[in-house]
């Protein structure tokens, strides 16, 4: 695996380079003293995790890991500052983790193993959904690949309604927000439809999914999912959440505020 760090303090830098060259997932690891050396790098490479310094000149951590997600937007994450006040904006973009100077070895160690937790995280059962963070859904630990991305959110929208029916029309409201329900529009959420049965299908998890009579759902007690493992109380599943909950998907905030609520309501 590769790691980025980028620092604009050299002694802070080589710090956090020799800790991350102590850890032995990663076979490369590489420093830059600022943020468009980096981008330079980036252009050719796609690194695993990104421990960013925040507060720099000409290009702050914030607005480089807005690019990162551009670029490679399967890029773990971590911000690094002396300054407490920029938490908030550093979770607005989803972070993995969120450390402050001076740095600690152990805490390092723990945000690193979170960030990288959804990569290496072995699939406990046959059909694992994966919402923390981005949305997946793996079978026997390998990801489904999905023809098309509004076949991908429809059945990331089936497993945020828990089992629940959706309607052809609350579907279409959902993945295309304000366009007007019309019969072309029809005609593409039905070819939305028969992608995703189609994915599913060649993947051979066609028993996840049910439409009939002009609803559809997924079965809940045919796949796992960290959401649902959170929901049933599971308290390891529940460590792993750091408020990032479908995070390609804007409906899905909604969500995401039930569960920081209910994970403040559980921590107090």
């Amino acid at each position: 695996m590769t790691a980025i760090c980028v620092d604009d303090e050299p002694l802070v830098l080589q710090l956090t380079l020799s800790l991350f060259r102590d850890l032995p997932q990663f076979d490369r690891v590489e420093g830059f003293a600022g943020p468009l050396e980096a981008l330079d790098w980036l252009e050719e490479h796609t690194p695993d995790i990104a421990l960013l310094d925040i507060d720099m000149p000409a290009m702050n951590g914030l607005e480089l890991a807005a690019r990162i997600r551009e670029m490679h937007p399967g890029t773990a994450i971590i911000f690094l500052t002396g300054y407490a006040e920029y938490a908030l904006d550093a979770f607005k973009l989803h972070a993995s983790g969120y450390l402050l100077k001076p740095i600690n070895r152990e805490k390092l160690y723990a945000e690193v193993n979170y960030a990288l937790s959804g990569k290496n995280r072995p699939a406990s059962s046959h059909i694992f959904v994966k919402t923390f963070g981005n949305f997946d859904i793996l079978v026997d630990g390998k990801p489904v690949v999905f023809k098309r991305s509004k076949s991908k959110e429809l059945l990331a929208y089936l497993v945020d309604r828990h089992g629940g029916n959706v309607s052809r029309p609350e579907a279409f409201a959902v993945l295309w927000e304000d366009a007007f329900y019309d019969r072309a529009m029809q005609k593409q959420m039905d070819v939305v439809i028969r992608s995703l049965r189609s994915t599913l299908e060649e993947a051979g998890i066609a028993e996840i999914f049910e439409i009939q009579s002009g609803w559809m759902r997924i079965l809940p007690d045919r796949l796992d999912s960290d959401l649902y493992r959170f929901l049933d109380g599971d308290r390891e599943t529940i460590n792993e959440y750091r408020g990032e909950y479908m995070s390609a998907y804007s409906w899905a905030s909604q969500t995401e505020a039930y569960l920081d609520r209910l994970l403040r309501e559980q921590s107090s």
